[in-house]
């Protein structure tokens, strides 16, 4: 995510009105793709599966943090005079929640590929939905209890004309949230998907069952998608990074285009790699573009046809 919201002060001449609606519009994109993709889950029973549950829930997150950055962004531009210290703290808490919900919503994913990768053979009910729905639970609890020290202390307080995020100078603020919210849960998924990818390497070469071998290959392009998804949430926050290692100014305002930017073709990228819900989507376009043959005119062709 955009990592420079937790570590750094915009430079004092960032053109918010160029960039910020730019940065909504891409918003606007994700939010409706995630909707989409919401929709089509629930709708489509193929779709009821673990997989597509946790898919869902990352959508959830992905909408959470548009409309929370949204907010932000329009108290900006449209609220400058409203200069209240404890709503600049909620507006960074939600921002904050939203990012921590969309990253560990990618290691609630990990942890079930270990599951089903790993211990599904021996622990059969880790795999079920009962058990996803509790780590769902339990994912929200911690999403909504590490951004609490955005509304517990008095770090984050209304600067004119800057986002409601954590000063620079608050370094234990700023060194827990780089920790909590990003290093620990990004270190953790990375260490799950090595351990999943050599388990599912040494299970191909040891066995030839063919049972066994498509559920392998099942298991590679789950692990491959999930990879390739975080991978675009990662690249979003890349030029931020190159604004904290570089102070060039020009990388700050391209950081907060660019996660709107990452969610929203994550968003895409969802459906283009996800088999079951590409599927669907391709089936639901070729219904629409069928075109409809009149009942009368079909009727006359018949008859025509029966005459001759």
């Amino acid at each position: 995510m955009n990592v420079s919201t937790t570590t750094t002060i915009a430079p004092d001449y960032t053109d918010y009105r160029l960039i910020t609606p730019l940065s909504m519009s891409f918003a606007f994109i994700a939010v409706i793709i995630a909707l989409i993709i919401l929709i089509l889950v629930l709708s489509i029973k193929q779709l009821h599966t673990v997989t597509h549950l946790l898919i869902c829930n990352t959508c959830i997150s992905s909408i959470l943090y548009c409309f929370s950055q949204c907010n932000n962004y329009i108290y900006l531009l449209f609220f400058p005079f409203y200069s209240s210290d404890i709503s600049c703290q909620w507006r960074a808490y939600f921002s904050y929640m939203s990012i921590v919900a969309v990253v560990y919503s990618y290691l609630l994913q990990a942890i079930s590929r270990f599951f089903f990768a790993v211990l599904s053979t021996k622990y059969r009910w880790l795999t079920s939905f009962k058990t996803h729905f509790i780590m769902i639970f339990i994912n929200w609890i911690i999403v909504i209890i590490l951004p609490l020290p955005s509304v517990l202390t008095k770090d984050i307080y209304f600067r004119p004309g800057s986002l409601c995020w954590i000063p620079i100078k608050f370094i234990l603020h700023m060194g827990y949230s780089i920790f909590a919210y990003y290093l620990i849960p990004v270190s953790i998924i990375v260490a799950i998907y090595i351990s999943i990818y050599l388990r599912i390497r040494r299970t191909t070469t040891t066995t030839s069952n063919q049972g066994s071998q498509r559920k392998t290959n099942r298991d590679l392009e789950v692990l491959r998608n999930i990879m390739i998804l975080f991978a675009i949430y990662i690249c979003g926050a890349t030029p931020s990074l190159f604004y904290m290692l570089s102070s060039v100014d020009i990388f700050y305002s391209i950081g907060i285009v660019s996660v709107s930017v990452a969610v929203a073709v994550e968003k895409l990228c969802s459906i283009l790699l996800d088999r079951e819900i590409r599927k669907t989507v391709s089936r639901v376009i070729c219904r629409s573009t069928t075109p409809v043959v009149p009942m009368t005119a079909y009727t006359n062709t018949i008859l025509n046809r029966t005459i001759q």
